[in-house]
């Protein structure tokens, strides 16, 4: 007792206030898993610290924390705890199949505390006034036949965001850069598609300062304390809604004043989400529009904007890469009016341009992975994995895998011309029927930025050592610094 106590006097009560408060919280937002805890066959490895137990060593350090214990426990599966919830990692292409294959029938879609709060995630979808899932919805309108028409309204936006924010400087950050476009592309289609309605840049706005504090907080510890980064978070999380509700209003009032519900008039998701259940005489829950939105906005915003990042930093070091896009995109623009728009047809001969940004996400991938829930005790490679475990597959376990991709470490776009890399080991966007519904449209935002980026300007990285951290997604420590000089100089 009288250690305890000598320890507690060097404290000052506030000191003693914040450590039972930020305990209270670990507990709070890491509750126990209502996983069955039977210990007969689970997969070899172990939990870490309580509470916590190895979501601090994933989070740094997510492709040492997978091939260390892929090494030391099993190629195939391996147990841990992420997020506060007994986890099983599964790994390579075999498990990527198994899981993409059995999507609601051994496990169901699942989100991290961390994540679902601050992006108001609902657990369960329901139905529009028409009968129609809102998630159903949103992949009807991020379908190819309906994103091949915004080809030209995305090369608009590029080349005015390059002409503004590029073309002035002769040294820019790219990975700022990067996020400001894909934040105010994803507000275009999804809540204002209006080229010409004045209150779009203030809406961008008023959203850009709380979506950046979401995003920058939504991956943290969940210590909801003030001054944290998930604090920030939420905190932002909530703003970007009540935003997103003023919005949705202003729209229904110019709607239901203009009497225009033509669903061929509503070029962006809120306002086919509005005309779709105003059919049945009710506009659709507030809620759920928010949710839905806040939800696309991430997906589309967060894994897009690393992926330019990193695309501008591999071409920027490989320039015999650089030399070849330029020729293939300098053909596809010979072959247009001068300032003609892209078209998809356009798009879709950027092949060569394509195989650089696969090569990119291999390497560096938009997000490390993604997690289910057991829904039902099965077993794989030998193992037991109980029903409410959740489970998580790694991109990094095929994508830098030698056993996979000769030379993982190596940037070769090469890899991904023919046949590409066998099946179940390159999956970005997942698969099966949660692949990610926004490939096609991140696909075009990558290539048409690409088209536009390398015909207008040779970049160099200021430092060319340039450190990359890990939180888990790969940030450049610097920014990205590059310097630009336009093809005309």
């Amino acid at each position: 007792m009288a250690s305890i106590i000598s320890v507690l006097g060097w404290l000052s009560i506030s000191s003693i206030i914040i450590i039972v408060i930020i305990v209270t919280q670990i507990f709070q937002q890491f509750p126990k898993s209502s996983s069955n805890t039977k210990t007969s066959n689970l997969p070899p490895g172990k939990t870490g610290w309580p509470l916590l137990g190895e979501t601090l060593a994933y989070v740094f350090s997510p492709e040492n924390f997978i091939f260390d214990r892929m090494k030391k426990y099993s190629p195939h599966v391996f147990k841990t705890s992420l997020a506060g919830e007994k986890t099983a990692v599964f790994c390579g292409p075999l498990a990527n199949k198994f899981i993409f294959s059995n999507e609601g029938k051994l496990v169901k879609y699942w989100l991290p505390r961390s994540v679902s709060t601050p992006l108001s995630y609902r657990k369960t979808e329901s139905n529009s006034p028409s009968g129609k899932p809102t998630h159903d919805l949103s992949y009807q309108f991020l379908k190819v036949e309906s994103i091949q028409h915004y080809v030209s309204m995305v090369d608009s936006m590029t080349r005015q965001h390059l002409d503004k924010y590029w073309a002035p400087f002769l040294q820019v950050k790219a990975y700022n850069l990067a996020k400001e476009f894909t934040l105010a592309l994803s507000c275009r289609i999804l809540v204002n598609c209006s080229i010409d309605d004045p209150n779009f840049d203030l809406q961008v706005r008023e959203l850009t300062e709380p979506f950046f504090l979401l995003v920058q907080g939504i991956l943290s510890v969940p210590l909801y304390f003030p001054g944290t980064p998930y604090y920030k978070a939420i905190n932002g999380g909530k703003l970007v809604k009540e935003r997103l509700v003023k919005i949705i209003k202003q729209r229904k009032v110019e709607m239901e004043e203009k009497q225009e519900y033509d669903e061929s008039k509503c070029q962006d998701l809120l306002g086919q989400l509005l005309v779709d259940s105003h059919k049945n005489g009710k506009f659709l829950n507030e809620e759920e529009i928010t949710s839905k939105i806040i939800g696309l906005m991430f997906a589309g915003f967060y894994p897009t904007s690393n992926t330019i990042t990193f695309l501008i930093n591999n071409l920027a070091q490989h320039p015999d890469i650089y030399d070849k896009v330029l020729q293939e995109q300098t053909e596809i623009t010979k072959s247009k009016e001068p300032g003609e728009a892209l078209s998809w047809m356009d798009v879709q001969k950027m092949k060569y341009s394509w195989n650089v940004i696969c090569e990119t996400m291999r390497l560096t991938a938009p997000v490390p992975g993604n997690f289910r829930e057991a829904i039902t005790d099965f077993a794989y490679a030998g193992f037991d994995i109980p029903k409410g475990w959740k489970v998580h597959w790694s991109v990094c376990a095929t994508h830098k895998n030698p056993d996979y991709f000769q030379n993982p470490e190596t940037f070769d776009p090469s890899r991904f011309q023919g046949n590409g890399p066998a099946p179940y080991t390159f999956v970005p966007f997942g698969a099966g029927p949660r692949m990610c519904a926004g490939k096609e449209f991140a696909r075009i935002q990558l290539l048409v930025f690409l088209h536009n980026l390398v015909t207008r300007f040779r970049f160099n990285k200021v430092n060319p050592t340039e450190k990359i951290i890990y939180n888990p997604d790969a940030i450049p420590i610097q920014g990205l610094p590059i310097y630009l000089k336009p093809h005309s100089c």
